[in-house]
């Protein structure tokens, strides 16, 4: 059994759903590993990973339209707005979601279905750096 740790920083402009697939393929697949779990964990309370459809841009859009109904910003239910109206909407974003991932890697490669992305969502409207780390055990 063989680990292999590492790390992207993401720089996001705004809040939207940000495609990493490639980034972790890349990484997952050159760790010299056959078999084994990757597990991708986010380092931040107002941002989460989400595996979801990478062929439809659609379905993106529809997802933040579905977080938009169901935790608005400038919500007067909040009273955490230290940082703007978008603040607590993206803690509550972040928690409904994920903050990690964990997806198989076999035969070197990465085990998402066909249509299957992983992508950093971003809860906050301002630009940020946003670093997801890896870790992969396996052989």
């Amino acid at each position: 059994m063989q680990q292999r740790t590492g790390q992207i920083s993401v720089h996001t402009k705004g809040r939207k759903l940000y495609d990493i697939t490639p980034q972790v393929i890349d990484w997952a697949e050159s760790s010299g590993l056959r078999t084994g779990m990757v597990t991708l964990y986010i380092q931040h309370t107002s941002a989460s990973l989400l595996i979801n459809e990478n062929y439809d841009h659609d379905v993106l859009v529809d997802m933040e339209s579905f977080f938009n109904r169901l935790v608005p910003d400038g919500d007067p239910l909040f009273i955490h707005t230290v940082e703007g109206p978008d603040d607590m909407p993206a803690h509550v974003r972040s928690a409904l979601t994920q903050t990690h991932l964990s997806i198989p890697l076999l035969e070197r490669k990465l085990a998402l279905g066909q249509w299957q992305g992983v992508f950093l969502y971003e809860h906050r409207h301002i630009a940020s750096h946003r670093r997801v780390i890896f870790h992969l055990i396996g052989d």
